[in-house]
């Protein structure tokens, strides 16, 4: 069976963005680097909220980028997928159970506390990999 990981940032007060989604504060460093390819490795599907997809299409990111891996955005308001990734709709857990017991790589969950806690919370998620930065933030999505 296929494993779930969700990868994130968060300071040291437990938000994985600052006030206004600011990720400034984020320290990127040749370790960083090195640790983010390597959990990389053996992913061929990645998972995403609607306001994750969102913010990484304001930073010029998105599925279109990821050839190799296969994107999904979970949202109940968007009616079309960016090319490059499938839209969900259904229930997340049901679909993301179904999604490891297919065949393939690693997948991984990025970002989105909303998303990743209803995966959490339906016992699909095997593992979990904080990278601690040393900031306080004194607010932001938690």
């Amino acid at each position: 069976m296929r494993k779930v990981i969700y990868g994130a940032a968060v300071s040291l007060d437990g938000f994985i963005a600052g006030p206004e989604e600011s990720i400034d504060w984020l320290l990127m460093s040749d370790d960083v680097q090195a640790i983010m390819a390597e959990s990389w490795k053996g992913v061929d599907a990645m998972l995403m909220g609607r306001k994750t997809y969102e913010f990484a299409a304001r930073m010029g990111g998105g599925p279109g980028g990821l050839s190799k891996i296969r994107t999904y955005i979970f949202s109940r308001t968007m009616t079309d997928a960016p090319e490059g990734a499938q839209l969900v709709r259904d229930d997340a857990v049901g679909f993301v159970h179904d999604l490891k017991a297919q065949p393939g790589g690693d997948i991984i969950l990025m970002g989105g506390g909303d998303l990743a806690a209803s995966l959490i919370e339906g016992g699909v998620v095997d593992e979990i990999g904080l990278n601690l930065h040393p900031v306080l933030l004194g607010g932001g999505v938690p």
